[in-house]
């Protein structure tokens, strides 16, 4: 292996990603909504020295349309607070990036920002963020101020139209991302004074008013929360299409796209440079760092993880559909997979695991092994912030001297 070691995430939800996962023969699904069951996947993580892991969050109850809402009930319905979930886990872990997922669309921009930001307080610099905005029209039901637009089902077959149809939210998510970064610049790292004897907290000097005027939002600040320690955590998006790839050029620090091969890998990734390239961003003073999703079955034994996501189609009575690659095979056949993919301009893959816990345990005790024998993954975490595992600089305030 030459060139830089793999970057890996992996993308947590409930009992994995197969829609029946709940079932698998080690699923555990009366501790899905335990505080104690994500800090063990999380932990078996931070053990394989993966660089993050997301949380996903929605404002609806999961369904099997991406634009509607459904009545099943034989999947799982149901999830934790992402972000509350993730100031739990901060405290439990030491290296390990912490990425939840939050509604952009229906949420404050401040209380998204100061909630980011208490994150990365709670675990010293190790916060990501994912905003995501509304696909359904009837996440709006639940606050009754507005509504979003509706997606039909030929919207749905194609991630251009979908994009076409949303492009005004990505647009309002892009300034809340903007809005949040200026409130976690507006206390400058050395605000804090905290001298007893003279009675002083804080120099207010060095708390800023951002003043945001902007299509969607007016904020004044100063945030009520200090600057974080990474000065602003990680904006993490996923993009399937031209306006999201210009949402993550614009608002992210890490991209997820989801090809089905290396052509469409280089494909893709030459679509994000050129949104890169369209909105102007200088990715030598802010990087884009760019993750390719899969949604993997593994097992050492050939044959074994196509048998077991056989019998999980059999009992959904469907056969798994994704918007990912969906990968079915050994850690060492995946590790081929990722090394090749990954000379087409890829820093690392966020992966995401069919049934839970058996395929995290399969990435982290056979894929990550396997990356280490080839010269392709760390030994040991070199940084202790996530900024730090993804070789990251940390900004400045905008609004101090020399910032």
């Amino acid at each position: 292996m030459t060139g830089s070691p793999l970057h890996i995430a992996i993308a947590l939800d409930g009992a994995g990603w197969h829609p029946a996962a709940w079932r698998a023969e080690d699923a555990r699904p009366r501790e899905l909504f335990t505080a104690a069951y994500w800090a063990g996947l999380v932990a078996e993580a931070e053990r394989g020295l993966v660089d993050f892991v997301t949380l996903e969050d929605s404002l609806g109850l999961q369904s099997a349309a991406f634009h509607l809402p459904d009545d099943r009930t034989d999947q799982v319905r149901g999830s934790l607070d992402a972000v509350l979930l993730a100031a739990h886990l901060a405290p439990l872990t030491t290296h390990i990036g912490l990425v939840p997922t939050t509604n952009v669309t229906h949420t404050e921009p401040f209380h998204l920002a100061i909630g980011i930001a208490t994150l990365d307080h709670a675990s010293k610099g190790r916060a990501g963020w994912r905003p995501q905005i509304s696909s359904r029209a009837a996440d709006a039901s639940h606050f009754g101020r507005r509504t979003t637009p509706q997606l039909t089902a030929d919207d749905v077959r194609d991630s251009e139209l979908i994009a076409k149809r949303l492009r005004p939210l990505f647009a309002e998510g892009a300034e809340v991302v903007e809005v949040a970064r200026r409130l976690w610049d507006s206390w400058e790292d050395d605000a804090e004074i905290r001298d007893a004897a003279t009675g002083r907290f804080v120099d207010r000097d060095k708390l800023h008013h951002i003043d945001f005027d902007g299509t969607y939002f007016s904020v004044k600040g100063p945030s009520i929360t200090p600057r974080p320690p990474q000065g602003r955590p990680l904006v993490v998006s996923l993009a399937h299409a031209s306006t999201p790839y210009e949402f993550a050029a614009h608002a992210s620090d890490v991209v997820h796209v989801t090809p089905h091969d290396r052509a469409g890998t280089a494909a893709i990734l030459g679509q994000v440079d050129e949104a890169v390239e369209r909105t102007g961003r200088d990715v030598r003073d802010r990087p884009l760092l760019k993750f390719a999703d899969l949604l993997v079955f593994l097992d050492q034994e050939p044959g074994a993880a196509a048998r077991r996501k056989s019998r999980l189609d059999d009992l959904a009575d469907a056969e798994l559909a994704s918007d990912a690659q969906i990968f079915v095979g050994t850690p060492s056949g995946l590790a081929d997979l990722l090394l090749d993919w990954s000379t087409a301009g890829l820093d690392g893959f966020r992966l995401r695991p069919g049934t839970l816990p058996h395929d995290l345990t399969a990435v982290t005790r056979g894929l990550v092994p396997e990356l280490q024998r080839r010269g392709a993954f760390r030994t040991a975490y070199d940084a202790t912030t996530l900024r730090g595992h993804l070789h990251l600089p940390r900004p400045h305030s905008r609004y101090a001297q020399g910032g």
